[in-house]
């Protein structure tokens, strides 16, 4: 891993600890924003000799990942050079914001974006102890022992839905220990949930976002895969599902309002396109690694190992298919290895999030995302929606019959 990609972000690092370990060499594409005299979101390209604006061909990411060969049809394409790689990357680093140059957007735009839960064994251990403790992060260290003394080590080679998993089910329902969770953990339907609606998820460089009045929760770093309208996954990215763990462990139908809130969802850098040097066999060896470094000195990393995963990011991808369309495509993460559970205040309160909190989460192929902690109440609000995106995009003469 490059020393400069792996380190969190602080004042006066070099803006290359964005870019993956290759650099440019990959097909990177995603979105910025412009300014000037027609301010707007641009689809782009990022090449060794600068970030070009493929808008003209494809006002929008959707438009680019449905094409049949997205990264070849973006070789062909020169498009209008923008400003160098690292002019862009220094102005989406936390806390550095020149409105006279682009930065960094999420780099999906009309998908829907789509979370699949409780897809590694660590986590699903996790969420029975939310449940148990109903919220409660006081609870969790006892609760924590007497969970995985029972299941702990059985859910490490189990397929979801085989008739092992099955014969666990029946052991856990036996013992009182069954679980909404366990039930999409090893059963045999995933557990698949809209994260956040249509353009409102944050990208690098800005503030993600916590309820005000949650006292539990923690960031989520994922894989997150671009899916195409015709159900093509066409390239990756990384995430951070952020998860408010005592508003969801009061009550799973809480879900909604533990996961979707102003800024909770971040996506990004950009988005790697499946080329001949990267495809879905990179992302199912990918290793993604956290780090959280809070202004009060306190540190905290974890990794999020994509071969431990319980089912196939196909068949996630699959399971999202089998009872809707997405004309537009989705963006799915795929769930985390991490669950945090070092104290940092006090024995037995387990990790929170504190306000300014720098997270930074990188991988070697998909680069690093970099985001720093508010409140969801506090953040910017989001009020670029799809009304404004298509005026925005007409007044810029960017849609023709070509272009749509």
């Amino acid at each position: 891993m490059n020393p400069v990609v792996a380190a969190a972000w602080t004042p006066g690092q070099h803006p290359s600890q964005i870019l993956p370990d290759d650099g440019v060499e990959g097909t990177l594409v995603g979105r910025v924003w412009l300014g000037g005299a027609q301010p707007g979101p641009a689809v782009v390209v990022l090449r060794p000799d600068g970030v070009f604006d493929l808008s003209t061909h494809f006002p929008t990411m959707s438009a680019l990942l449905d094409t049949a060969q997205p990264a070849d049809a973006v070789r062909q394409i020169a498009g209008q050079r923008l400003c160098g790689v690292d002019e862009l990357l220094s102005n989406s680093l936390p806390g550095r914001r020149d409105a006279s140059l682009p930065w960094l957007l999420a780099p999906c735009d009309l998908q829907v974006v789509k979370a699949a839960g409780v897809t590694f064994a660590a986590s699903l251990v996790e969420r029975v102890i939310e449940e148990q403790a109903r919220g409660d992060a006081s609870r969790a260290q006892r609760l924590r022992q007497q969970v995985t003394e029972l299941i702990g080590a059985r859910l490490t080679d189990i397929q979801p839905g085989s008739p092992q998993a099955m014969a666990l089910k029946a052991l856990l329902q036996e013992k009182g220990l069954w679980s909404q969770y366990l039930e999409v953990g090893i059963g045999p339907d995933a557990e698949v949930f809209t994260k956040a609606p249509v353009l409102a998820s944050v990208g690098c460089g800005d503030d993600i976002g916590i309820r005000a009045d949650s006292a539990w929760n923690n960031p989520e770093p994922e894989v997150v895969l671009a899916v195409n309208s015709r159900g093509d996954i066409v390239g990756a990215t990384l995430g951070n599902d952020v998860n408010l763990r005592d508003i969801e462990g009061r009550s799973a139908l809480l879900l909604g309002k533990a996961k979707d809130n102003n800024a909770s969802c971040a996506i990004g850098p950009f988005i790697r396109l499946f080329d001949e040097g990267f495809g879905l066999d990179q992302v199912r060896g990918e290793t993604v690694h956290l780090r959280v470094l809070g202004a009060d000195g306190f540190e905290l990393r974890g990794i999020n190992t994509m071969a431990s995963i319980s089912r196939d990011p196909a068949d996630l991808v699959a399971q999202t298919l089998t009872a809707h369309q997405y004309p537009d495509g989705f963006m799915l993460f795929l769930g985390t290895l991490f669950a945090p559970i070092e104290d940092r205040d006090q024995p037995g309160g387990g990790f929170t999030h504190k306000l300014g909190d720098v997270v930074t989460i990188h991988s070697a192929w998909l680069g690093a995302l970099h985001n720093r902690v508010t409140h969801s109440e506090t953040a910017p609000p989001w009020r670029f929606g799809l009304r404004a995106f298509m005026a925005n995009l007409a007044a810029r003469g960017l849609l023709n019959e070509k272009t749509r």
